[in-house]
């Protein structure tokens, strides 16, 4: 404790039990009035920057990071994250009470679990040979996992977490996705025959039908670039797919949706977004002003996968 003295010719004193106890309070206050945030996927690339944002505002956010399984633990430790904040729920086993105990006392869910295809090596010799003989049209094969496709990721596992989140009272569920999906034939679908953008979307689908307050993200093709450099451009229904730069770096999508779960114009939207190149207009600041000088919504209507 502080004891009485003096300094610079000030008598300084000891904190009155009064004012400790008004500074216990507020800080009790602070404590409670942080949102608790449920992150899955927060092993993957972009979930793991999702979670670094949000211990960058620790006063404003509690986080929880939710794992497939607990070798992934020393990832996030490393972020900062207290190891008894990481919890353990297999999505490719559906594991619906996994996923409530991870959600339970949490006021949002930011879900960035994706299916994520393997190539298969042996493909590559005919891509080489084609190379050199001039031929064409020939490309990798890919594959998925065991347990581990998009309609076990993408479509049933988000399922189970968005349920999760109805059941255990969760507020908002901002979820990650991806664009492409209003064309049945755009080439990721193609990728393992995995239909990934149809699954993304049913599920999309689904958290709209569900009553939960939502945010529904499409980046264009993730980049490891820096963020915070770039200006964000949004639009809907793939319009922005006509753009000659198409991509953002993962640190921006991570970024935006953080910003998602506190804004208001942010709440029951569903929108794409991409960045210009660094130097092409100012880096995007005001996340608000950036959702509510866009009027439209994406409309599900166009390759419709629910119900």
């Amino acid at each position: 404790m502080l004891k009485s003295g003096v300094l610079r010719g000030r008598t300084v004193r000891p904190f009155s039990k009064t004012t400790q106890l008004t500074q216990s309070r507020s800080l009790a206050i602070m404590a409670q009035a942080r949102l608790k945030v449920a992150v899955t996927g927060s092993a993957g690339r972009t979930g793991a920057l999702v979670v670094k944002k949000l211990l960058e505002r620790a006063a404003e956010f509690e986080t929880r990071a939710v794992v497939r399984n607990s070798s992934s633990k020393p990832k996030l430790t490393q972020l900062g994250l207290e190891e008894s904040a990481i919890l353990a729920a297999d999505i490719s086993q559906g594991d619906a009470k996994a996923f409530e105990a991870a959600f339970t006392g949490c006021d949002a869910v930011v879900i960035a679990t994706s299916a994520v295809p393997v190539l298969k090596p042996l493909s590559l010799i005919p891509v080489f040979w084609a190379k050199l003989t001039g031929g064409k049209g020939v490309m990798p094969q890919f594959g998925w996992k065991e347990g581990q496709n998009p309609e076990q990721v993408d479509w049933l596992g988000q399922k189970v977490q968005i349920d999760a989140a109805k059941a255990t009272g969760v507020k908002k569920v901002v979820l990650i996705s991806s664009m492409g999906g209003t064309d049945k034939d755009n080439n990721l679908n193609k990728l393992g025959n995995g239909n990934i953008l149809q699954w993304k979307r049913k599920a999309e689908q689904y958290l709209i039908a569900s009553g939960l307050t939502y945010t529904i993200i499409h980046p264009g093709g993730l980049i490891d670039e820096a963020d915070g450099q770039r200006q964000l451009v949004v639009g809907v229904d793939d319009t922005l797919l006509k753009e000659t730069m198409r991509s953002i770096p993962r640190g921006d999508v991570a970024e935006l949706s953080v910003r998602c779960l506190t804004l208001k114009a942010a709440e029951n939207r569903a929108f794409d977004v991409i960045t210009r190149k660094p130097g092409e207009g100012e880096p995007t600041k005001d996340f608000g002003a950036l959702l509510t000088n866009m009027s439209s919504n994406c409309d599900y209507s166009i390759n419709s996968q629910w119900p």
